[in-house]
């Protein structure tokens, strides 16, 4: 990691980030009146991790899906922090702006397509998974080793914990619930 890459790291408040293709492989499996998604239980625990440091996070998707409100719920993330059938995904990130009085550079973002390419342009710390396309792992500051569904949104946040010397705490606080 770069010394500048780890002073935006330092920088970071609040994290956002997409659903599908980041939390999820990407994939959809839709049968009559039902939708199932993959998620990830590395990708769980690390916002378990922000959340016992009060680390706000968010999501934004741009299609609404229940699966992805039932995974944010289990992951005990407030509905007002959930947002989704945002393809303008720019209006949400405002929208965190204006609660957590944040300026861009303050905010960490992961997505992998096309639609995510106005937030990471703009936010301080942009993030791809592997599955990323080209486009966007060409414009983001880190591209994961791990592809989105497998582990990438808990790569983005042991580095941001690490760079901001928070994450053994972290730890110790996970290490106190049993």
């Amino acid at each position: 990691m770069t010394p500048a890459f780890e002073q935006k790291l330092k920088a970071i408040k609040l994290i956002a980030t997409d659903v599908d293709g980041v939390l999820t492989d990407g994939s959809f499996y839709i049968g009559s009146n039902l939708e199932i998604k993959r998620f990830h239980s590395n990708d769980g625990l690390g916002f378990v991790l922000l959340r016992l440091l009060d680390f706000p996070v968010a999501i934004i998707s741009g299609r609404f899906s229940e699966a992805t409100i039932a995974r944010t719920r289990a992951l005990k993330i407030p509905d007002n922090l959930v947002f989704q059938d945002s393809y303008i995904k720019t209006g949400a990130f405002e929208t965190l702006k204006e609660r957590f009085s944040l300026e861009d550079h303050e905010i960490a973002y992961m997505g992998d397509d096309y639609i995510d390419t106005p937030i990471l342009k703009r936010c301080g710390a942009a993030f791809a998974p592997s599955n990323a396309i080209e486009e966007v792992k060409s414009m983001v500051d880190h591209v994961t080793l791990t592809p989105g569904g497998s582990g990438a949104f808990r790569e983005m946040v042991d580095m941001i914990l690490r760079a901001q010397g928070s994450f053994d705490q972290a730890i110790d606080k996970l290490h106190g619930l049993y």
